[in-house]
């Protein structure tokens, strides 16, 4: 028999929709219902999702200063907000959980107007703008990076970190083994969709200028836009570089566990995945994210020892080798930021969450839940 229902509510997004996928499949291990709240996007993503029902909700960005597309986007989530309502009177869960996103706030919306326990969950350093505007009304906030503090916000935050994906933990038990002397060096370099071409652009030119000592020793894997596959590999070849370059890997998490060096963006997902396998990382924050969050989940990474952080404008290619070349020569270096990175990763936050979500949905504080956790 069920222990009972939670609603999880998340972003047609994979940011958004991965870690409620993780805390679903150890919410049903423990015995609960599951249903997700989504939007018209989820079907990209729900393939593994272990939900007893998807409920769509209609929802709306809250972007434009036109007036009539403000009262467009507000009219969108009050209809959501009936529509949430409608499903959570029909479910009856035990709690609600968002994820981030605007599809998240008509669901929240509606439990706390509801009076069901809720919690949301903020992958960023920074809070997104759904999250800050649903942090007052929500009973918890589960952080990925977030401080527990005396503010309002940090007053009822416990942070979790952020839940990974199977492959991660499985990843995560692979030692880092420096790479000394004529050793071949792996370097692993991504940047997701829209952050990719930067080093498509620099990071070649940037090898360019390495010995040929350090080019021998190096296996470059590399992920780039479809349109400059051809010519990242044309620039490698040309350097006598051995490197696997694709627009997508399907095993990334085993690329981070061979890498010697990875340099990425600095999304909540790879700051946390980077940090559960423990890698050194040369972190570059996409600079025109939203809030600056990249800027600050590196800024967390880095500030434990375990990342390097380098604004995007102070890169050139000579810059860039200059960094790489002096990292690849100092193993004893690299180990010790490895060691740093996997001492504050969070390979357990899943399992946190679900603890968190737990004891919310029993009637319990974030000051009982914080006094049990240290009890």
């Amino acid at each position: 028999m069920a222990r009972g229902v939670i609603l999880l509510a998340a972003g047609g997004t994979g940011g958004h929709l991965f870690p409620a996928e993780a805390l679903a499949h150890e919410l049903k291990e423990r015995g609960w219902t599951v249903h997700l709240a989504t939007d018209d996007r989820v079907n990209r993503f729900t393939g593994h999702f272990p939900a007893a029902g998807v409920h769509q909700i209609q929802s709306a960005t809250i972007g434009s200063r036109n007036p009539l597309a403000v009262a467009a986007s507000f009219w969108s989530i009050w209809r959501g907000v009936r529509q949430a309502s409608s499903v959570i009177a029909r479910i009856k869960p035990d709690a609600v959980v968002g994820f981030g996103g605007y599809p998240t706030l008509p669901p929240l919306y509606a439990a706390t107007r509801r009076r069901v326990p809720s919690l949301v969950h903020e992958q960023n350093a920074v809070m997104g703008r759904a999250n800050r505007v649903l942090a007052r009304r929500v009973d918890a906030i589960a952080g990925g990076f977030l401080a527990e503090d005396e503010s309002a916000a940090g007053a009822k935050t416990v942070t979790t970190g952020n839940p990974v994906r199977p492959a991660v933990i499985e990843a995560a038990a692979t030692p880092y083994t420096p790479s000394r002397g004529d050793e071949p060096f792996h370097l692993l370099v991504f940047g997701g969709s829209q952050g990719a071409q930067f080093f498509s652009d620099a990071v070649p030119a940037a090898i360019a200028l390495l010995s040929e000592a350090q080019r021998r020793r190096l296996k470059i894997v590399q992920q780039a836009r479809a349109d400059d596959v051809a010519r990242v590999k044309e620039a490698y070849g040309a350097l006598s570089v051995e490197a696997q370059v694709s627009p997508f890997f399907t095993d990334m998490a085993q690329r981070i566990a061979a890498a010697h060096l990875v340099m990425s963006r600095s999304g909540a997902s790879t700051v946390s995945e980077i940090a559960v396998v423990g890698r050194p990382a040369l972190l570059v924050p996409y600079p025109h994210a939203l809030d600056h969050d990249q800027a600050a989940n590196a800024a967390a990474l880095a500030a434990a020892g375990g990342a390097e952080v380098h604004p995007q404008a102070t890169l050139s290619p000579e810059r860039i080798a200059e960094l790489i070349g002096g990292l690849m020569d100092d193993a004893d270096r690299l180990a010790g930021m490895a060691a740093a990175a996997k001492s504050a990763g969070k390979p357990d936050a899943a399992r946190l969450l679900a603890d968190l979500t737990e004891a919310i949905a029993s009637g319990k504080t974030v000051s009982e839940f914080r006094k049990d956790m240290s009890a």
